[in-house]
């Protein structure tokens, strides 16, 4: 076996640049699949973090369509109504203003940059997972002042980075005294501009009608609670009210991403298969090259098993080369993706193992018909070309 193992090494170090190219094949198609299923991999487990942190117990209430194919309203103290519920730990809410926010205000009406104004709750924050990664948050004295904190998209579009500056928003001038970190749960928060509640009363003409709340919910009560929630924030119409679960479209998104996986992986076994055949096409070639050679051991004594064990060894130990350095590629990939993504990096040991397992069937079905060919030169044939 030992023997057998050295000739195969022997063989494929006389032709480096060919083992190179063919090893490369193989190599390609294995960091394709590794890479593929561990970047997906990474992904979930950053978004499983990212639920864990969170929670999977936010719900949301909004109002929907009356029964004229207009919009519907919640009434004012639907987030009160909904506090009273049993197993709900919190209640907030923003409501939507006919307002726009501007950098300055020699910028025309119509360009909005799609900034959305809010009438916000003080106790916002908590209920949907945010935090301020500059500044502060609303507070009983800045809710009745001239102040605005802005969602992290929302600032970015304006230019705004840092806290202190004045933005134009209802005709009027405000400072900036916060900005929010994305809100992976409230997405469409993060490009709006939050001013506090008595103050879009008093100098914006706020009615008072919340257009989303947000409702925390004790983990074991997800459901029961989801079930009583539009009949308790409109009791008058409960049909007009609308309920939804954020993290059921991060888990969509999941979803998603997995069936992308396996249509990638798809394609990397493709690759692979095209490695394969490159293995068998170098392996034929040697087999043809090589004649002198295996006549001369046949005359010396070795049999046709002895042969074909060689040019099997050969090609497994080929397909192997390439199969370990694609793991290596796959990994060092992974690794930066997930690297500017800041997600973990996460390699399926199953993943790995089965790149390495599918190089070794690939190489020992790409070396049996150039062993077997080899096996049947008789000595006589060989020696004589």
């Amino acid at each position: 076996m030992l023997d057998t193992l050295r000739l195969g090494t022997i063989g494929l170090s006389t032709r480096p640049t060919r083992v190179f190219l063919s090893a490369l094949g193989i190599a390609i198609g294995v960091a394709a699949m590794v890479a593929v299923i561990g970047v997906s991999t990474s992904s979930s487990v950053d978004l499983d973090r990212t639920l864990a942190r969170l929670g999977t117990n936010l719900l949301t209430v909004t109002p929907g369509q009356h029964v004229y194919g207009g919009q519907a309203e919640l009434p004012p103290d639907a987030a009160r109504s909904v506090a009273r519920i049993r197993d709900v730990r919190s209640v907030s809410a923003v409501g939507r203003l006919d307002a726009a926010v501007y950098r300055h205000d020699h910028i025309p009406s119509g360009q909005t940059g799609s900034i959305g104004v809010f009438a916000a709750r003080l106790d916002l924050l908590p209920a949907i997972g945010a935090t301020v990664s500059a500044g502060v948050w609303l507070n009983p004295a800045t809710a009745e002042r001239p102040g605005v904190v802005l969602g992290w998209t929302a600032a970015q579009r304006l230019g705004i980075h840092t806290p202190g500056l004045r933005v134009w928003l209802g005709r009027q001038w405000l400072s900036v005294t916060g900005i929010l970190a994305p809100i992976p749960l409230a997405q469409e928060l993060d490009s709006g501009a939050f001013i506090g509640w008595p103050l879009a009363q008093a100098r914006l003409g706020f009615d008072g009608h919340p257009t989303t709340l947000y409702t925390r919910t004790e983990d074991a009560a997800v459901e029961r609670v989801r079930s009583l929630l539009a009949a308790t924030a409109n009791p008058a119409h409960p049909e007009e009210v609308r309920v939804s679960r954020p993290s059921d479209a991060l888990a969509a998104r999941r979803a998603t991403s997995t069936t992308m996986t396996a249509l990638l992986a798809g394609l990397g076994a493709v690759a692979l298969l095209v490695g394969g055949v490159g293995v068998a096409n170098t392996m034929v070639i040697s087999v043809v090259e090589r004649r002198p050679e295996i006549g001369l051991r046949r005359a010396l004594g070795a049999t046709k098993a002895h042969v074909r064990r060689q040019f099997l060894t050969e090609s497994m130990l080929l397909a192997t080369l390439g199969g370990l350095t694609g793991i290596v590629l796959g990994i060092l990939v992974t690794a930066g993706y997930s690297a500017t993504h800041r997600w973990p990096t996460v390699v399926p040991w199953w993943a790995m193992l089965g790149g390495l397992g599918a190089t070794m069937v690939i190489g020992t079905v790409a070396g049996l018909y150039p062993a077997a060919r080899a096996a049947r030169l008789s000595p006589t044939t060989a020696l004589a070309i």
